[in-house]
């Protein structure tokens, strides 16, 4: 705006430079944007491994337990009466 009122080449040379600075920032918005969408896809696609993982644990949890104790066979000789 001041290039047009003023009409001196600092004064377009100031205007250029606002200008290309909004260029820029648009282009800073629009690749954040697109930064922000591929973080979310990516939270999208690892959410259901929380659930998977878990699933891991507990099944390495229940191999890991010992057995439940049982009525077993004794080990060792057995004496008659």
């Amino acid at each position: 705006m001041a290039a047009n009122l003023l009409r001196s080449k600092r004064a377009v040379q100031m205007s250029v430079h606002v200008v290309r600075a909004f260029a820029r920032l648009r282009e800073m918005v629009a690749a954040s944007k697109e930064l922000a969408k591929r973080l979310d896809e990516l939270e999208r696609r690892v959410a259901d491994h929380d659930e998977d993982i878990t699933g891991i644990v507990r099944a390495i949890r229940e191999l890991a337990a010992p057995p439940a104790p049982g009525p077993g066979r004794r080990i060792g000789f057995v004496l008659g009466d």
